[in-house]
């Protein structure tokens, strides 16, 4: 998955709009015999990728699948490509979202997973989960993390930072005339932090019986200390490149970075073991360490003609072939499979950081909750923005945005989902 797509996935809502692109349908036809199926995915990054999805859909013996590579705005197109006949059988997706469970316009999948559901990530499976049911399998989890220059540190004297205080500290120290203590994007950090800084106070987005779950003092004092690191001019902003990618790092520009596990690999070549990793530190007394995860995972249209040929070739790929699900993982990028078991088994995952950045995101990971929509991240986002940067009271632009949200989720709460 390119880096675009990563942060699409991890820090933003999928919302529906125009098809925008009609996409290249280059995608060599399944190898079986038995009904035709068209399967989407949105253009990744890594070289190989393509080749491999098409690889496995010609592996297929039930149905001939016609794998189609979506350049654009991928989840605009999927969300409008949903309302027409001409739309695919199967498609990956960043959710399903909940207006497209309750619309009906994508079936439920839960019987697929008979047998293996708990070997699934729940942090990955749980936003994908909607009444009892399960409305997506998930391919593959993302996530992000703290980077830091463990020789950076060391010369500063600074230990690597386990609590938000010590973060704000280290990055106080650690910045100097050439160097900043701390990258979290060119905007400070509103943009990819979104609600990690608030289960790292111990706290949700949403509750588990729906509610707004950052109605709370602990709320208003951690994203006060997102400002203090601002306010000190701990933060690195105008990089050449944002967080999605290391570069800033690696040229020694900070000696922490919030990036993603997909900037492992280039960070590992480039620094070879001068450099740790370390989740978003936990806050307060309550508080704990914070992963955001993100997972795209498959769905099948409710109006595809071949329904139940589509769900045989997602339990096929997604859940059966664990040979398959491993290189998609692995192989092209780099991941950690959606599966617990071959996320401990993988080679690549077994050692150093990347071994440590497993173990944080199965013990500490967590994914946006379904409930959580586009309309409450734009609220919270840009109160978060101007508590940051402006200095904003917390305590006040909280009180407004749990209004917002509470009213979002009594809306989303009564929905009712068409036949």
């Amino acid at each position: 998955m390119g880096s675009f797509s990563r942060r699409t996935l991890l820090v933003a809502g999928a919302g529906a709009g125009l098809l925008t692109a009609c996409g290249s349908n280059t995608g060599r036809e399944g190898g079986g015999s038995g009904p035709g199926l068209s399967q989407w995915y949105h253009q990744y990054g890594e070289a190989g990728t393509e080749r491999a999805v098409q690889r496995y859909a010609a592996a297929f013996r039930e149905a001939r699948v016609t794998v189609q590579w979506r350049p654009g705005n991928y989840d605009q197109q999927t969300a409008a490509a949903l309302l027409t006949d001409s739309g695919p059988d199967v498609f990956e997706v960043n959710g399903p979202t909940l207006d497209q469970i309750q619309g009906g316009q994508v079936l439920d999948l839960t019987e697929l997973l008979e047998g293996v559901k708990d070997d699934f990530s729940p942090a990955v499976l749980t936003p994908k989960t909607y009444d009892g049911r399960v409305w997506g399998i998930p391919q593959v989890v993302d996530t992000q993390l703290l980077y830091y220059r463990k020789s950076l540190l060391g010369d500063a004297g600074v230990e690597p930072p386990t609590t938000l205080d010590a973060l704000v500290d280290a990055a106080r120290e650690l910045t100097g005339d050439k160097v900043k203590g701390l990258f979290l994007g060119n905007d400070g950090g509103a943009g990819v932090l979104g609600g990690t800084p608030l289960y790292a106070a111990g706290l949700q987005l949403v509750t588990d019986d729906g509610k707004a779950g950052f109605d709370d003092p602990a709320a208003a004092r951690t994203l006060g200390k997102l400002h203090q690191l601002y306010a000190d001019k701990s933060l690195l902003l105008g990089a050449p490149s944002d967080w999605s990618d290391p570069s800033a790092f690696l040229q020694g520009l900070t000696a922490m970075q919030w990036s993603g596990l997909w900037a492992l690999p280039q960070v590992r070549k480039e620094l070879g073991d001068d450099f740790g990793v370390l989740p978003f530190p936990a806050d307060g007394g309550h508080g704990r360490p914070s992963v955001p995860v993100g997972a795209y995972g498959a769905a099948v249209s409710a109006r595809s003609t071949h329904q139940e040929a589509a769900k045989a070739y997602v339990k096929w790929l997604w859940v059966d072939r664990t040979d398959y699900q491993e290189d998609f993982a692995l192989s092209y990028g780099f991941h950690i499979p959606a599966r617990l078991s071959l996320a401990r088994k993988a080679t690549k995952l077994r050692q150093g950081p990347a071994a440590d950045v497993v173990r944080f995101t199965t013990d500490h990971g967590y994914a946006q909750p379904l409930l959580w929509t586009p309309a409450s991240q734009t609220a919270y986002q840009d109160a978060l923005s101007r508590i940051i940067r402006n200095g904003a009271s917390p305590e006040r632009e909280l009180r407004t945005v749990v209004r917002k949200v509470s009213a979002e989720l009594d809306r989303v709460k009564n929905a009712k989902k068409t036949p």
